[in-house]
């Protein structure tokens, strides 16, 4: 299989550019060329362009998956350490729930108090300007 970077884009859902940016910061192969000097992308920049994307939704920094591919591309994949990787990546996702929901209630809380009316008085500005009160 040999397809163009805009195949690959469209075939991922990937946008060219990003596809770029990941060959750029080594994230992705470089492709081998055609004779004319055309990028020539194989089923392997297929999967590999996959597990990114797959990793970003699932909010992997660009540095866990240069880690993550880093074991792969060594055909040295550790369960325990890939394991210490997710657990981490768990907790930080959990605390930017939980903050998430502290914003969430200091909103609703603020926006209880708002009249919603065209008047000077606003308790979300004051919540700004001023803080919790």
């Amino acid at each position: 299989m040999s397809i163009t970077r805009g195949e690959l884009a469209k075939r991922t859902g990937c946008n060219l550019e990003t596809i770029r940016y990941y060959e750029k910061i080594g994230l992705m192969p470089d492709p081998s060329r055609s004779k004319a000097g055309y990028r020539q992308y194989d089923q392997n920049h297929l999967k590999r362009l996959q597990f990114i994307m797959r990793g970003r939704e699932l909010g992997f920094t660009m540095e866990d998956l240069k880690s993550l591919l880093g074991l792969v591309d060594k055909k040295a994949v550790s369960c325990s350490e890939v394991s210490i990787l997710a657990k981490g990546h768990l907790e930080s996702v959990q605390q930017k729930i939980t903050d998430l929901k502290r914003i969430e209630r200091a909103l609703s809380n603020t926006l209880i108090s708002c009249s919603g009316k065209d008047v000077p008085e606003c308790p979300v500005i004051d919540t700004l300007l001023f803080g919790a009160s």
